[in-house]
């Protein structure tokens, strides 16, 4: 399958036209029509139905579309890693939680390219089930994650327990709060948040995105929960306050990579993430702990 072909047929599908996916790509309409032509041939499949609106996906059009972008995605990666050849001995790809990312994975950046220098590193930021999806096809390396999916081929090794602690920008609210924004933290999260609070009304606002609730409750007030290493400084400095005995929640977070992975690279970053579980005091992470095979 001519990669050019799959690049095309993403471009159409976001432009939503021929004629804007050949400007977009600098061909000619012709050029575009042959690539999805010989596309469709290949998979024996009409991609699209041409219209008024331009082209859209048929049924087979949307299945594949998945398909091309995991397809884009280790084409990019492998020109990447190819051409770090000449300046790294290897390169990793590394995906997490925002939130993850804010205090624990930096520092494992820091520890990688102190220790590692010859190691190229590829930083993401994605949910659990793109993350699951992704290591299975190959696209990551690792991911950082609290809800472990315990899949076949894949290794999930315990790192520590992140502590949510619920807050606000208002000092004298009185709980329950009417504008507490209900971040999703994952199903364990939401299951003890249940238990908790079982007369709970359903909340006004839910995300998945960290930064958008504490954006919220800075403009309009409210509260959320946060993970306490993310936010013991702003609470020091009297510019978020804990809401009165207001539990905390623990979510464990996990390293997931493919069992099979025994490479540099791959020690590397475990042993960098250690690295920086006891530099932070916390549960140094330990071979086979808490794992599926």
């Amino acid at each position: 399958m001519d990669i050019e072909s799959v690049r095309t047929f993403l471009a159409v599908t976001e432009s939503g036209s021929f004629s804007a996916a050949a400007h977009r790509l600098h061909v000619t309409q012709s050029t575009i029509s042959n690539r999805i032509l010989v596309l469709e041939q290949v998979l024996g499949a009409t991609l699209f139905s041409r219209g008024k609106r331009g082209a859209e996906l048929t049924p087979s059009g949307q299945r594949f579309l998945r398909h091309a972008t995991g397809l884009m995605r280790i084409f990019e990666q492998a020109r990447h890693e190819i051409g770090l050849l000449s300046e790294f001995r290897e390169s990793f790809v590394m995906r997490g939680r925002i939130s993850l990312w804010d205090g624990f994975l930096t520092q494992w950046v820091a520890v990688m390219r102190t220790s590692y220098p010859d190691i190229a590193l590829r930083l993401e930021v994605g949910f659990e089930p793109d993350t699951t999806r992704m290591l299975l096809q190959g696209t990551i390396d690792m991911g950082v994650v609290y809800t472990a999916d315990f899949r076949f081929g894949l290794k999930s090794e315990y790192l520590f327990d992140d502590e949510l602690v619920l807050v606000t920008t208002n000092p004298d609210l009185v709980w329950p709060d009417p504008k507490y924004i209900h971040m999703d933290w994952g199903a364990e999260f939401q299951a003890e948040f249940l238990l908790l609070f079982p007369q709970f009304q359903a909340p006004a606002i839910t995300t998945d995105a960290v930064w958008l609730v504490m954006q919220q409750i800075r403009q309009w007030g409210g509260s959320g929960f946060f993970p306490w290493r993310v936010v013991r400084g702003q609470i020091e400095a009297q510019q978020l306050w804990r809401i009165p005995n207001s539990p905390t929640i623990k979510i464990p977070a996990y390293a997931v990579h493919l069992v099979n992975r025994k490479d540099y690279a791959m020690q590397a970053a475990l042993d960098s993430l250690r690295c920086v579980l006891q530099s932070e005091g916390a549960t140094v992470l330990e071979h086979g702990q808490g794992s599926s095979d």
